[in-house]
């Protein structure tokens, strides 16, 4: 994973939703962010991410290049667990039960759920969100 000097500060309304997390989850979605970030760093053909707000949530686009999907993050209101978040159309996580289904806790087919009394399991999200960055340009054409 490429380590980056800083991370870059969040745009105005996507600090607002984050310094709206509950207290409890908000070590746990501020690391998975920065998992986000580094993760695309190490990554050239994924291109800058854009990092906005869709429906209220923290985003993550590969707008210049569109090799991903796009990752959005959540946290319960009792910020007992916090989401990793992908469109509901894509396979992703249908592959990611495949591989990970004994590391992660996955619901329905676009989110993979993690509580907050626990660490982040790094190196599964970590491979999760590179598939997702790239989701669009590992696709093969129908």
């Amino acid at each position: 994973m490429a380590k980056i000097a800083a991370l870059p500060s969040p745009p105005p309304g996507v600090r607002s939703a984050l310094d709206a997390c509950p207290p409890a989850a908000r070590a746990g979605v501020t690391a998975l962010r920065a998992l986000i970030i580094e993760t695309a760093a190490g990554m050239p053909e994924v291109g800058p991410l854009t990092e906005t707000l869709k429906w209220g949530q923290p985003a993550y686009l590969t707008q210049q290049t569109k090799s991903g999907t796009t990752i959005r993050l959540g946290w319960g209101e009792d910020g007992r667990s916090i989401s990793l978040f992908v469109h509901c159309q894509t396979s992703l996580v249908d592959a990611w039960r495949q591989q990970y289904n004994d590391q992660l806790s996955f619901i329905g087919n676009r989110e993979i759920s993690i509580p907050t009394h626990t660490d982040l399991p790094r190196a599964p999200l970590q491979h999760c969100i590179a598939m997702a960055l790239t989701y669009h340009s590992r696709k093969t054409p129908s």
